[in-house]
């Protein structure tokens, strides 16, 4: 997927392009949203606290007995103003003693034509401690192609970002200060399933895509929902930047399943230049 600081500027003499908005909405909607650190609901002994400006947040190591969602895909159908943008598709594999997060963003139908997008994206975790260790992005997107690594060094306290231009060949590296364990954009899809979600419990967590941001998130209300995959029982999440490149972006609102498994239903994202919705299509296992 495109980078956060990339895709959620606002360039109001640019046509907009929805799959490119789209991308916008993994970046705040399965990042901002979907990963935070509890402030005070505790698993256990979490990894290294870190601050940014005057808040500490937090990510909490996940239960000794918990049992990751592999080998189940979720596929959700992007639609902005009742138009069909493209699809989105997650899943989470083992890879060695780490676990690897798959997703894909494809444009379709007019939006296809108009602007083509074609995006691949890889992150892999420790799954102890729901920590990012790296990110892989791979872009096609109109005639923009790129390639974006992000190494997560805990040790040196940086997040090491490398990209390069596939069309013009120019390649950039840049540092980034990383204070303690964080998440990537996609990860944090699946680091909300491991918390409780109590209603009117509150959380806060470092977010990382080569700079850090600092979300907070309150778990509002049951709701029920119906998308393409059914109806569903639902706890309501909304979430929005505190500090960090993500500040005034927007704020976004997403329904999980209200059972043990925490299924990320329903998305919704109300930015500078509109809403953009993302609803479950169905679970492949």
């Amino acid at each position: 997927m495109i980078v956060c600081r990339e895709v959620c500027q606002n360039r109001p003499n640019q046509i907009v392009s929805l799959p490119s908005q789209y991308c916008v909405l993994i970046c705040i909607a399965l990042g901002t949203v979907l990963c935070f650190a509890a402030t005070y609901v505790l698993f256990g002994q979490g990894p290294p606290t870190a601050f940014v400006g005057n808040e500490a947040a937090q990510i909490v190591s996940p239960p000794a007995n918990y049992r990751f969602p592999d080998q189940q895909t979720y596929v959700y159908v992007a639609e902005w103003h009742l138009i069909t943008a493209g699809t989105s598709v997650v899943k989470m594999v083992a890879a060695g003693d780490e676990r690897k997060v798959i997703a894909t963003g494809e444009s379709q139908g007019v939006v296809n034509v108009i602007f083509p997008v074609h995006d691949h994206f890889e992150a892999e975790f420790d799954p102890r401690t729901f920590c990012s260790t790296s990110v892989f992005k791979h872009d096609e997107e109109g005639p923009h192609k790129r390639e974006t690594s992000i190494r997560f060094d805990y040790a040196r306290k940086k997040s090491v970002l490398d990209e390069k231009n596939l069309k013009t060949g120019e390649t950039k590296k840049v540092e980034n200060d990383l204070e303690g364990c964080s998440t990537d954009v996609i990860t944090g899809f699946y680091y909300l399933q491991s918390l409780p979600l109590q209603v009117g419990s509150v959380y806060v967590l470092p977010i990382s895509d080569g700079r850090t941001s600092l979300v907070r998130a309150t778990v509002e209300k049951r709701e029920q929902v119906r998308v393409p995959a059914g109806t569903f029982s639902t706890v309501l999440v909304a979430a929005e930047a505190t500090s960090g490149p993500l500040l005034s972006k927007g704020k976004v609102w997403a329904w999980y399943s209200d059972d043990s498994s925490h299924v990320p239903v329903q998305m919704r994202a109300k930015l500078r230049w509109g809403t953009m919705l993302f609803r479950l299509q169905r679970i492949e296992r």
